[in-house]
Order: C-alpha cells, then structure tokens, then sequence
C-alpha cells in the first residue's frame, strides 16, 4: 500500500474521532478550526476568588521566554536548512556533469538532512504552542509550514513536475499559491529521505513520464523543488514572528490580558488560550502519533501495529517529535526557570497536580530517549515500548484533561469535548 493511502487513512482515523467517543483514546482534526479553540457552550473561566497567584508574571513569562524564543529559533533554523539544501541540489548538478563524487553528494545531502531535523525539531516544540497566529483563520499558517497528518507524497510528485515547468494550469507556478499538502516540511522530508525515485501516484492519473527521466534528472529536480519549499517554509516562520513580536503582535495581546481595551477581558481567558495548545499532546501525540501506528486507533493495517503510518516514514524521526513535544509541554507546564503552571496549580492548593504532573513528564521523556531504534522498528520488534510510551504520555494527558483543568479553572478545548479517555 502506498505512503499516500497510509497517510490519509492516519488523517481520517484521526478527524473521526472527533465524531464518536472511542474506548480509551480520541482524537482531533489536523488543522487548525477547532485546535485552540475553547468550548463555546462554557462560560467564561472566572478567577479562583482564593487564589493571589500572579497571572500576569506566568502571562509575561511564557510568552517572552518560553514561546518566543521557540519561534525565533525556528526562523533561525528554517534559514540556515536553506543555504544546505542548496548546496546539495549543486552537488547533484555537479555529479551530473562529471565534476563530483558519489562521496561528495553524500556528505552534502546528509548536511541537508541534518538542516531538516534541527528545523524540524524545533517545529515539533512549537507545535504545542499553538496560539494566535498558528490557529487564526483554521490553523493555514501552521498546515503552510506542517501539514501532518495531512499529507500526500503523490501530490508533491505533482509539484516538483509543476515546478520544473514552472507552470501549473496555464499559470506561472507560485509555491505560496499550493496547498500546504504539497509543500513545508513534510514536503521536504519526501524529498530528501525518500531513496525510491519513482513517483509514488497509485490513482490513474500520474506525473508523465517521470518514471523514464534518468536518476539524475529526477534528484535534481526533487532537490530543486526541495529547495524551494525550503524558502517558502522560511517566509511563513518570518511571517509567524510579524505575526507574533511585530508592533500590536499576538505576543503583547497576550500580555495586555485584563487591561482596558483589550480583547481578553481577564488574564486567565488570556492563559486558558495557551492551555489549550497543551492539548496538543493529548490529540496529536497521544493519539495520532502513538495510538494510531499502535493499532489502538484504526489505522490502514487494520487496527493493529502499523509501521507505515508512523509521523515520519522517510526520515525515521518520529520518536524525536514525540521528545520534542514533551520538551516543550515540560517547559510550558513549569516553566522553566520563571513562573509556570506548576506555581499556579501550587498556589491554588493542588501542589500534587503539579508534582505528579512534573513526574509524569519527565517519566515519559525519559523513556521516550531510551529508544535505540525507530519507532517504525519498535513497532515491529519491541511493541511493547510503544506500548509503555503511549501509556506514559496518557499519563499525563489524563491529569490534564480533570485536575489540572479542575484546579484552575480552566474550559476543555473543543478536541477535547466528551472526552472520557
């Protein structure tokens, strides 16, 4: 079964969950309609009358030392996978001609690859702090950068042809005009780690006569397109700083929470908007990410263990997302070396939330860097991992859906409505 059918069925299994209440596990749509969005049937959070704690320093601390800086590394990062990518479409051109080794291209595509992950990795952190501008207008900027699990390789087939003809349907091609299926990161990990240099279009209609072009031409091609996708990825990070730090950005709305004139009329409506986007690690890893490939969630092998419907099938980096977005839970949820949730759940009398939910954390990113392998290779050789890191991210996902919620006051997103898992 092709990578495109696997991948669709992960997206739908994953959308239809917010149709029914499965048993034991739930899961939500992968844009950004719902993702972040409180429950409009609940009223408004009101502050717990017998709590002094300090709503603005937690408002304040993570959005300028936790939040912001993910972002700006992440534009940071994005820039730097540019100049890489680069340097090995030249190496493929260079190999093409007679002026290069097989080692030399190598050692350049492993650069592009390693520019890949350290994006990526970043991306997987900012994946939980999805707030303003990564759901404003149904999550368009975040899907633009990372479209998982919506995602078809076939279609970036598609695109890579477009490209070299730099036409699609009579126009001049304009990656920023392309669906976010067919381009960001997801994009960019198809092209740079898939070895098979065939199209993977299982419908009638394919790309013409990409099969017979030589080896060359298509690495050439693929990497070119790579390249471009590569920048427009850069343009939407710089487009989500404007968004986020420029003048009457998201970040200083944050901060105004409560103040006259400002779109939040308390500060905990302004801090239940950032809980939400912990919910990430209940809908997205817990259950796409884990659930599903565990056959927990049906999925296109048949609700059973299903390597090929892991996050990332190409680069094998599926076990280092779930770190990340643990890493970047961990830091919202204490945060850091400022105030955080656990000060908050401290001062409202739950300290064994905070110190549970700190453990739980931990526990699970713990056994989340004991991997040797992939989680494609864990699923068929020690499911049993899989297995006990599903349970530890549940763990914490179920305290944070009852007490940590319970304790501050705080409204369920709507991916989480019904939810009894």
């Amino acid at each position: 079964m092709s990578v495109n059918i696997n991948h669709t069925a992960l997206s739908i299994a994953i959308v239809a969950g917010l149709l029914v209440s499965a048993c034991g596990e739930s899961t939500s749509s992968s844009s950004g309609e719902s993702f972040g969005t409180s429950l409009a049937t609940t009223p408004n959070p009101a502050p717990n009358p017998s709590s002094n704690f300090n709503q603005q320093a937690l408002l304040e601390n993570i959005t300028d030392n936790i939040i912001t800086p993910v972002f700006e590394q992440f534009a940071t990062v994005s820039a730097t996978q540019i100049p890489e990518i680069a340097a090995y479409c030249k190496m493929e051109k260079d190999i093409v001609l007679g002026n290069a080794t097989t080692e030399q291209v190598n050692a350049t595509r492993d650069n592009a690859r390693t520019a890949w992950r350290n994006t990526m990795n970043v991306w997987q952190q900012a994946e939980v702090m999805k707030v303003g501008p990564l759901t404003d207008n149904e999550g368009l900027l975040r899907d633009k950068i990372y479209s998982w699990p919506v995602v078809n390789s076939c279609s970036v087939d598609f695109e890579v042809v477009n490209f070299k003809a730099g036409v699609v349907n009579g126009q001049p091609f304009n990656i920023a005009q392309r669906t976010p299926s067919r381009r960001g990161l997801a994009a960019i990990e198809y092209l740079l780690f898939n070895e098979q240099l065939n199209h993977s279009c299982m419908t009638s209609t394919q790309p013409e006569n990409w099969d017979n072009q030589t080896d060359g031409y298509r690495k050439i091609a693929r990497c070119e397109f790579a390249l471009e996708a590569a920048r427009d990825v850069n343009n939407s990070a710089k487009e989500l700083i404007t968004a986020w730090s420029g003048n009457n950005g998201y970040a200083s709305t944050l901060k105004a929470a409560g103040s006259i004139g400002s779109q939040f009329s308390t500060e905990l409506e302004a801090i239940n908007l950032i809980s939400d986007g912990l919910f990430y690690l209940d809908t997205f890893t817990k259950d796409g990410k884990l659930a599903t490939p565990l056959g927990l969630q049906a999925n296109s092998c048949g609700s059973q263990a299903c390597p090929d419907v892991v996050e990332s099938v190409y680069a094998h980096h599926s076990v280092t997302n779930i770190e990340n977005n643990l890493l970047a839970f961990q830091k919202l949820l204490t945060g850091k070396t400022g105030t955080g949730f656990t000060h908050y759940l401290i001062d409202v009398g739950d300290p064994d939330t905070a110190d549970s939910m700190s453990t739980d954390v931990q526990l699970a990113i713990d056994g989340v860097q004991s991997y040797q392998n992939s989680l494609a290779d864990a699923l068929v050789n020690n499911e049993a991992q899989v297995t006990q890191t599903h349970a530890d991210v549940k763990q914490v996902t179920d305290r944070l859906k009852i007490d940590f919620i319970t304790s501050l006051s705080l409204k369920l997103p709507a991916t989480s409505a019904g939810d009894n898992d």
